[in-house]
This record gives C-alpha cells, sequence and structure tokens, in this order.
C-alpha cells in the first residue's frame, strides 16, 4: 500500500490550511457563495439539496484499518454516524457543517487521506479492480500505474481546468471489475503475442446524459510509455473539448464527433512531440512505487482446510455466504472476502461509523491490514485465510455486515437521488430498498444469480443504470416522479449500453415491473444462465411485453 512521502504531506497540509481561510472568508461574508464555490470544490465540497456533502478519496479503493477507524470517527464526530460509499470508489459525508470541513480534512490528513480532485473539471480518483494483488486472474498489480497516474495528475498545471471532469479506471485482470469501457480513459493491462505487458487504451466511454461505450486507440502501448501517451489524450481534449455548453464538454463527445480513427490520430501525432521529453518515470521511480505494492508476505497453507467445510456442513447460513460472499485468492489457503452494504431494506452504500470501525478491526486481525472500497458501493478484505472465514463471517454478523448477496437481485447500485441530490429528478433509494425487500428470500436470490440492478434519480446517471442488466432511471413527468426501463446493459468486458424498454412508469409500478422482468427470466432460462444471457438470447421482446403487462 502506498505511503506519503514528504511532498505528499507537504502538499496535503498546505491545501487543508489554505482552505481553513476560505471558509473562514465564506464564514464571515466576505465572499459569497458563487464565490466560494469554486475554492469549495477544488476541496471536494458539494452543496446538495439539504447541507454541504463532502467526497473524501480513497485513490484505487485502497485503505488501511487505520483510514477505516478515521473514516468512522469523521462521521461521529462531524456527520450524522454514516457515511456513503460511491461508484468512484470515495466516501461521501452527506450532513458536514461548513465550520467543521478544515477540521475534518486535517483528521484526514493524519491518516494520510484527503478530498483533493473529488470534484471539478480536473482528473478524478483513479479506479481499479477491488481485486488487485489477490486475484491470480490478473497478470501484474494494476495499483501502481493508478498510483503513478495520481501523483502525475494532482495539481498538474495543464490539467487542472479541464472542459469538463476526467475519470480514469484501470485493471489488469481478464473479468473487468473496474467498468474501463465507460470511463473517459480505460486502461487494459495484458499480455501481448510477443509475451511483451502493455496497455490497451480505450478512450471516449462515459454514461449521463449522452452514454458511449469507449473506443480502443492503441490496442498495445508498452507500459514505459503509460504517462507521455496519457499526457498526450489529455492535451488533445484540453485544446479540441468544447468548453462552450457542459453537456457537450465530456471527452466521449469530442471522441464520436471526430470518429475514434481521427482523434487516435490526432493523438499519436501529439505524443510523436511528447514521448521523449522525460514526462515517463524513469526505471528508479517506477520501481519505488512498486515497491510499495509488494505482495504480502502469505503464509505456506494448503489449499483446502479442513475446518472450513466443517464448519460449511453445520452452518448452511455461513456456507451461502461462503459461495456468494469469497472468491478466489492467488495464494493457496487465502480467500477474497466481500462485505455487502447492501442489507435487505437498506441504503445502498451507506455504513454506520461503528460498522466502520468492526471492518477496520476485522481487517487488522484477518486481512493483513487492508480494505478495499468497490465501484458497484461494498467493501473487500482482499487477504483472508480459509481457517479464518468463519470467524469474519461472525463478526461481520455481528456488526450486521453479512448479507450474501453479492452480485444478486438484491445488490443494487443507487445514487443518493432526490433525497440528498439538487440535481435529481427522482428518488433512487427508496426504489432500491423496495426492490430488496421483495426479493428479501436469499435462497431464491442464489437460484435467481447474477443480475445486476443500477438506479439514478436523473440522467447524470451517478447509479449507472445504462450498464445495468435492469436499469432504472428517475425522471420528471409533470411534477411527478417516474421511472424508465432499460435493458441488457452491462459495464464489464462485454460492455453493453442497456435498451429503453418503453414508457415510463409510476413510482408504484416499478417494483411490479422489476418482478415481472425477473420472472420471464426465470421462466426462459436456460442451463444456469444469467439474466444478461437469456436477454441476449430470447431479445427484448418477452421482456418487453412482461414489463407493460405489469403496468
Amino acid at each position: 500500500m502506498y505511503r506519503y512521502d514528504e511532498f505528499d504531506a507537504t502538499m496535503v497540509a498546505e491545501r487543508v490550511a489554505q482552505f481553513r481561510g476560505q471558509v473562514a472568508r465564506r464564514l464571515s461574508g466576505e465572499l459569497t457563495e458563487d464565490q466560494f464555490k469554486p475554492l469549495r470544490l477544488m476541496n471536494g465540497l458539494y452543496l446538495q439539496l439539504h447541507a454541504y456533502m463532502l467526497r473524501v478519496a480513497v485513490p484505487y479503493g485502497t485503505m488501511s484499518s487505520k483510514q477505516m477507524r478515521r473514516l468512522g470517527e469523521v462521521a461521529r464526530k462531524y456527520d450524522r454516524g454514516y457515511g456513503h460509499f460511491t461508484t468512484r470508489q470515495n466516501i461521501q459525508y452527506n450532513w458536514p457543517a461548513l465550520v467543521d470541513v478544515p477540521d475534518i480534512l486535517d483528521d484526514l490528513a493524519d491518516v494520510e487521506m484527503h478530498a483533493i480532485q473529488t470534484s471539478g473539471n480536473c482528473i478524478r480518483n483513479v479506479t481499479s479492480d477491488q481485486y488487485a494483488g489477490a486475484t491470480a486472474e490478473e497478470i501484474e498489480d494494476p495499483r501502481p500505474y493508478c498510483e503513478m497516474i495520481r501523483q502525475w495528475s494532482t495539481f498538474h498545471p495543464e490539467f487542472s481546468f479541464l472542459p469538463r471532469k476526467f475519470k480514469i479506471a484501470v485493471t489488469a485482470a481478464e473479468h473487468d471489475r473496474a467498468a474501463v469501457k465507460v470511463h473517459d480513459i480505460g486502461l487494459r493491462l495484458y499480455r501481448n503475442d510477443e509475451g511483451e505487458t502493455g496497455f490497451e487504451v480505450i478512450v471516449g466511454g462515459g454514461l449521463g446524459r449522452t452514454p458511449y461505450v469507449g473506443h480502443t486507440i492503441r490496442k498495445f502501448l508498452p507500459k514505459k510509455y503509460l504517462l507521455s501517451y496519457l499526457e498526450a489524450i489529455l492535451r488533445v481534449y484540453n485544446l479540441e473539448g468544447r468548453r462552450d455548453n457542459m453537456y457537450k464538454a465530456r471527452i466521449k463527445i469530442l471522441v464520436n464527433s471526430e470518429g475514434a480513427e481521427k482523434f487516435a490520430e490526432m493523438v499519436e501525432d501529439e505524443w510523436a512531440q511528447i514521448k521523449d521529453k522525460d514526462i515517463d518515470l524513469p526505471r528508479e521511480e517506477i520501481a519505488r512505487i512498486n515497491d510499495y505494492f509488494a505482495a504480502p508476505a502469505f503464509e505456506k497453507l494448503s489449499e483446502e482446510s479442513a475446518a472450513l467445510e466443517e464448519k460449511k456442513a453445520a452452518d448452511k447460513d455461513f456456507a451461502r455466504w461462503v459461495r456468494a460472499n469469497t472468491a478466489a485468492h492467488k495464494a493457496p489457503g487465502y480467500a477474497i472476502v466481500n462485505i455487502s452494504l447492501k442489507p435487505i431494506g437498506g441504503i445502498p452504500g451507506d455504513i454506520s461509523d461503528v460498522q466502520m470501525e468492526a471492518v477496520a478491526d476485522i481487517a487488522e486481525k484477518y486481512s493483513l491490514d487492508e480494505i478495499r472500497a468497490t465501484h458497484e458501493q461494498n467493501l473487500v478484505l482482499p487477504h483472508v485465510k480459509k481457517e479464518d472465514l468463519y470467524t469474519v463471517y461472525s463478526a461481520l454478523k455481528d456488526a450486521d455486515l453479512a448479507t450474501a448477496n453479492i452480485g444478486m437481485v438484491s445488490d443494487i447500485i443507487a445514487c443518493p437521488g432526490l433525497d440528498y441530490c439538487s440535481l435529481a429528478n427522482a428518488r433512487s433509494i427508496p426504489i432500491a430498498q423496495r426492490i430488496s425487500e421483495r426479493f428479501a428470500d436469499l435462497d431464491s436470490q442464489e437460484e435467481l444469480g447474477e443480475i445486476k440492478i443500477k438506479i439514478s434519480g436523473c440522467i447524470n446517471a451517478c447509479g449507472h443504470h445504462h450498464v445495468g442488466h435492469i436499469g432504472i432511471l428517475g425522471v420528471d413527468k409533470k411534477g411527478e416522479e417516474f421511472y424508465q426501463v432499460t435493458l441488457g446493459g452491462s459495464g464489464a468486458e462485454d460492455a453493453a449500453l442497456g435498451e429503453i424498454a418503453g414508457r415510463g412508469l409510476s413510482s408504484d409500478q416499478v417494483v411490479d415491473a422489476v418482478e415481472k422482468l425477473v420472472g420471464v427470466y426465470r421462466e426462459r432460462r436456460q442451463d444456469n444462465e444469467r439474466f444478461l444471457d437469456t436477454y441476449r438470447r430470447l431479445g427484448a421482446e418477452p421482456f418487453k411485453e412482461a414489463l407493460y403487462e405489469a403496468a
């Protein structure tokens, strides 16, 4: 795990001190809200529907127990006793008082955390696979490259005021858990036919008002040129991206208006001018960063655990949790543990201060002091011995964090919606809660298998509804909340945008409609197909018929 050096520590401390002065000027009336807005946004502070909201960066989703414990303390001391994990692997606090925000940032700086570049038209928090460094699927840990990008992009003088916000994701596994194809830049680390390791560079993905799946503009980029190639992309975007219309300012608009082939040519031309200009890191610096992500000293264990098998045989709920919430680890005798933040009837992504401290304690004892946040609003303990799984499960159960539903119908992504957000048209959270309650039976959920439901309260798509197997978009219809359903989306390696099924549904209709859609899948699936596989095989019509029969 990366640790701050003296430059990081100084930079964060100076930014907190600077913002403390800006907050004092706002509170005294010296600054108006309009004057204060660009200053607070540079420090991750938003003004939402009812209060300020502070977004804290969790670079590439990796945290220590100490950091998680501090997040819990902040929730208790300065907020209402909880935080909300987002689809950017960050955490948000929904109720901080403005006067307290500098103190919050000071407390976070003590544990090497901050809120820099979690807002504004800059390069945002770089995200990655939550299983990075733990799964045998990957060819190498992608997080060192995320860290290189973080250091390169933080306060970059050319890219601090881009035409629009900018998001980068990196993966190194065959199964894409980072949704790289729907980011401004997605990077897939792989080994080519010659045995060399490098990146597929995907540009122009994104959701929101005009959703696109990204285009591959370079099939193979040698690793040593990562930063100079990114710089070339950002330079082209900074010069050519639109600034006259915020709805057309994202790089996806530029790529798709110019065409992917022409955009790639523009990038290659720019790159040819800068690739040998000392932008890329020297070998020694790459080695230094890589050392921070060296694999832990895993114990030499047997792949099988007799104690684990005994506990599974004796406790069916535990056995279900193991099936649903654990994944294979690269080290024999270890497992990856997923912690669901989607209890039945709960608010997706929310976690209390007490629960944060419980996760910190568990990670410190049983996961080599490491925790991950996922872009699906859950948490991960990446390195747990199989022989410790029952103890971990029991501790999570005591903290109400042992719901066995990862990837299932109640593991719903939902934005804060109209309960918090001033941009929203409709509520997301109550719809998610009602759907999870309708499908509360975990045996039934397990039988249904993977179904990804994603809900957004407005067209900005913070709930990623475009790439849900079932997507739900809140819309305003003459002052009433309605919901548009999309079908067949995916944010994984088979990325696709969902198709609009038809007219919007009222709040009273939407949960019944989801149940009808799942019913078609249950009746028509073959050979344990996923919902998405059945949809792709059958096409939209049987699902549309059921949807509007329900309406």
